[in-house]
């Protein structure tokens, strides 16, 4: 074999990713920050005292099982299950390419829902629930013959409940009883969570007609997808907003309020450019959204 041909095939097996690499690339871990915020918020919420060494270290756990392990566990079924779409429009990613052999998934599927239900009977039998009741969602989500992603208003519900409602609710149920107040405040910003499930989708929008996958602005367009994340995610927080006001909290009804006039200019600039201005609503008006949740979660302490 000539040289230059050892060389080149030297350099190709020494860049090729790692078994465990390859499978923490499978559970996207850009995609973890939201479960483990609501977690924390969570736990926040339920006005435990969290800063003993023993709580810090339940949070941690917790924070760690909602975000890398049901939220990896959902990302590794989503892309089994696309991978005859991904096959035609994104054929670089790790399983239609053959980098991830359907054993390898089958193995970090199994490896992962174990942790997950391990991590959460730990936790208490009420967060062992709902982390089963997130991982049936997954499964419905992506798998056939339900396939709830096919339709935008199920689909991102389901994520929308996953992502933020489910772990806010086990964050709080891992250190005390629910209050009716942390679960309508849990139950809003997963309404509002919808809406950024739709901004999310303004990427792929010809990959989904394509597909048949009926997303919110492929059903309505990109610019009335843009109206409708955004007023869904402006109502979720109004409503919180009146909560707190309703309840007396003033304080963080008015930091609340403060965040959602700062999102306005940024959901102007959206709806003037969906799809153009998805990435940078994600890095401002959504950061914002998300530190409302703080907010919420320490004013209900």
């Amino acid at each position: 074999m000539p040289e230059s041909s050892v060389s080149t095939s030297s350099m190709t097996v020494s860049r090729r990713p790692s078994v465990l690499a390859r499978s923490v690339g499978l559970m996207k871990p850009v995609t973890w920050f939201a479960p483990a915020w609501a977690f924390l918020c969570g736990a926040i919420a339920s006005g435990a005292p969290l800063w003993s060494l023993q709580h810090l270290g339940l949070m941690a756990l917790g924070i760690f099982l909602a975000g890398p392990i049901v939220c990896g566990l959902s990302q590794v079924i989503n892309d089994y299950c696309d991978r005859d779409v991904d096959a035609i429009n994104e054929p670089q990613r790790l399983i239609p390419s053959g980098l991830v052999s359907n054993k390898q998934v089958f193995i970090t599927i199994g490896i992962l829902a174990a942790l997950a239900l391990g991590i959460a009977w730990f936790l208490g039998e009420k967060v062992a629930l709902l982390t089963a009741i997130g991982m049936v969602l997954a499964v419905i989500y992506s798998a056939h013959p339900v396939r709830a992603k096919r339709n935008g208003w199920i689909g991102n519900a389901l994520v929308a409940i996953s992502y933020e409602g489910l772990p806010w609710l086990a964050g709080h149920l891992a250190f005390a009883d629910m209050m009716w107040v942390s679960f309508s405040v849990a139950a809003l910003y997963s309404v509002g969570a919808h809406g950024i499930m739709t901004i999310n989708d303004f990427k792929s929008t010809e990959g989904d007609k394509a597909a048949g996958i009926k997303t919110i602005p492929v059903m309505y367009g990109v610019w009335g997808g843009a109206w409708i994340a955004v007023l869904t995610m402006n109502t979720s927080q109004l409503f919180v907003i009146m909560i707190f006001a309703a309840w007396g909290r003033w304080v963080p009804a008015a930091i609340i309020a403060g965040l959602l006039l700062l999102q306005l200019p940024f959901q102007a600039r959206l709806i003037r450019d969906p799809k153009g201005q998805a990435v940078f609503y994600n890095a401002t008006g959504i950061l914002l959204f998300v530190l409302g949740m703080l907010v919420a979660a320490i004013g209900l302490r």
